[in-house]
């Protein structure tokens, strides 16, 4: 199959065809030359083909599309281009755009010449095989050839755009139209509107909606739906509801992807209410419940360790004639592999497997962390083997909770290995595996190795992220390596690597035990410089660095700036004021603050109570609560 025509072909177009690249797109071309033997090869095989009425209506194969091709490009005289865009209209209806594109260049080869509608299939094919780039060439062509583009063209490379998720390029683009008097089609909106969606841009996808409306143009319950999903995965449930009630007043009928849009929103923000009001909604209106919706109320319930409740939906679906599909059965194994009920996990596969349904990542990742989390890790890996027997290959995921499981388990020496059969064999670990082996090795006490993996974690590229930082500091900090952390804290910074409140707190109480208080103070009241709020782990850690140094008046004057910060003391904080008092012989002040912590609702911990047992026992006095 021979390549366009150097002369007319393909120059790029940019900016809408005002400024023109000389290279053509030689390289797609070329590699579709590899078609031209399939219609060589298919000359004399018999044409199966459907629907005699209409010649280009449908073909029950590519192959016999090519045999009508052929035969059309070697019959004298060549019929006319409205016989060959049928022809190219009826192999995309099949999704074979590479097959098209080939045929677009055989076409030029035999002296055919295009016109406005082979032209705008020939863009619409290479922007749904992803080359916009080359989609922008034909444009280029036919504004050489002097045919003027249509709205088609225009949508084509619309919805191209869309794919690639060059959204702001695509409303570029449509505003241009719009601007020139082009009138769009509704399905034309409908993509601009989905693609705003899926970037999550609800502002922008209100806002065109109700241009929509404004020129003319019901959006329609797809429409509607994409916005109220949007909304909902935004967590702007308020707004997903009233443009919901705002389409039902409007005559426009909910269907069961609206339905499950919402229902899903409400379940994964807690609002069971309103789930259950839809819910009933929907049978009061006649709608239909899918595998969808029954998933989500499953998911749901599982999500709040209701397992029971969640299989109970599931009979109820049987008897609507509904079977659980891959999704619905892998909520329910990771629901019962995280309660621990490992043996129930796996007879909900077994009947997987009876049913024909395969396995997927997700099923063996649950079941992965299933055995983990019950310390179980040699069944784990068992399950990772048979896994990658079964050939379906682990994701990180999978491998992180075996690198995790190891490591809780103490075995890092088999966390390791297994760490380096991933960075072999892939997928590349991410900064979350990193960490996990970073923690543990601080946790068992293997500082030298840590801070070696903290070196080569830097040499693989990998970006440290604020947790990175925490892990580093904090495990230096406990293993009495306070000089290394604050040098790491100091260069940290220089680099202008953004540190949180965490890392911050770690090196302040890492001061504070050591008796570095003048330290601690400093970096205290730089975190208000730095944008950053002490939470109440910081006031709780500074507190008590200063009561051990005997400064409890200064300890109770951050104590009761709390409030300032929007920080509420919470049960450790008050304990810990009150020890300080009480290590510093303020009994009468640690005595009123008791009182004023139980009337919170918290209660003395047992450290506490020992120090008033003692002070009681030593000086045979008794104190009022």
């Amino acid at each position: 199959m021979g390549r366009f025509n150097a002369s007319p072909i393909l120059p790029c177009v940019v900016n809408g065809g005002r400024r023109y690249l000389s290279n053509s797109h030689s390289s797609f071309s070329s590699s579709l030359n590899s078609f031209a033997p399939h219609i060589d090869a298919l000359n004399k095989k018999p044409i199966s083909r459907s629907g005699e009425g209409k010649m280009y209506d449908r073909f029950d194969s590519v192959g016999d599309a090519l045999i009508v091709f052929h035969k059309m490009v070697f019959k004298y005289p060549k019929p006319s281009i409205v016989e060959f865009t049928q022809l190219l209209a009826a192999v995309v209806r099949i999704k074979h755009y590479a097959i098209v594109v080939s045929m677009c260049s055989r076409m030029e080869l035999v002296g055919v010449s295009h016109n406005v509608y082979s032209l705008s299939i020939l863009i619409n094919c290479f922007c749904q095989l992803g080359r916009i780039d080359f989609g922008y060439s034909v444009l280029g062509k036919m504004l050489k050839l002097g045919v003027e583009p249509n709205i088609v063209t225009f949508s084509a490379l619309i919805n191209g755009l869309c794919k690639q998720s060059k959204i702001s390029e695509a409303v570029s683009l449509f505003d241009e139209l719009v601007k020139k008097g082009y009138q769009p089609h509704l399905t034309v909106y409908i993509t601009l509107l989905n693609g705003l969606c899926k970037i999550g841009n609800t502002d922008e996808a209100v806002k065109f909606l109700r241009i929509m409306e404004g020129r003319g143009y019901k959006p329609n319950i797809v429409a509607y739906s994409m916005v109220i999903d949007c909304l909902c995965k935004n967590r702007l449930f308020k707004e997903a509801l009233q443009l919901f009630s705002e389409l039902k007043v409007k005559g426009i009928k909910p269907n069961t992807v609206t339905y499950n849009c919402l229902i899903h929103g409400m379940c994964s923000s807690g609002q069971q209410k309103e789930a259950t009001r839809l819910l009933n909604e929907m049978v009061d209106n006649n709608v239909s419940l899918n595998i969808v919706t029954y998933s989500i109320l499953i998911n749901a319930y599982c999500k709040k360790g209701m397992i029971y409740e969640a299989l109970e939906i599931i009979d109820r679906m049987r008897k609507q004639g509904i079977e659980p599909n891959i999704v619905t059965y892998n909520i329910l194994i990771d629901a019962h592999c995280k309660k621990g009920l490992i043996s129930e996990a796996e007879d909900i596969v077994d009947t997987m497997i009876e049913r024909g349904i395969e396995l997927d990542v997700f099923t063996y990742s649950s079941l992965i962390n299933g055995h983990c989390l019950q310390n179980k890790v040699d069944k784990a890996r068992r399950v990772l083997q048979l896994m990658i027997e079964k050939g379906c290959a682990p994701d990180i995921v999978c491998y992180h909770t075996m690198i995790n499981g190891y490591c809780k388990a103490k075995r890092l020496d088999e966390a390791m290995k297994l760490f380096h059969e991933l960075s072999r064999k892939g997928p590349i670990p991410n900064i979350v595996t990193y960490n996990t082996l970073l923690r543990f090795m601080f946790k068992l006490g293997k500082v030298s190795i840590a801070c070696e993996f903290w070196r080569k974690i830097l040499a693989s590229g990998q970006v440290p992220n604020t947790v990175t930082c925490s892990i580093l500091l904090d495990g230096l900090c406990k293993t009495g390596k306070l000089e290394a952390a604050l040098k790491l804290f100091q260069a940290m910074r220089n680099n202008g690597l953004e540190l949180d409140i965490i890392s911050y707190s770690v090196m302040i109480d890492g001061l504070c035990k050591t008796g570095h208080i003048e330290v601690a103070k400093k970096l205290f009241n730089e975190l208000s410089f730095n944008g950053l709020k002490p939470n109440v782990y910081t006031y709780t850690m500074m507190i008590d660095g200063l009561s051990k140094e005997r400064l409890s008046d200064e300890a109770h004057q951050l104590f009761g700036s709390m409030g300032d910060n929007d920080c509420l003391p919470d049960s450790c904080c008050y304990n810990v004021m009150i020890r300080g008092f009480l290590r510093n012989n303020y009994t009468l002040k640690a005595t009123h603050l008791l009182a004023e912590m139980v009337d919170k609702g918290f209660s003395a911990n047992t450290c506490t109570a020992t120090f008033f047992v003692e002070l009681i026992l030593g000086s045979n006095e008794s104190i009022s609560m």
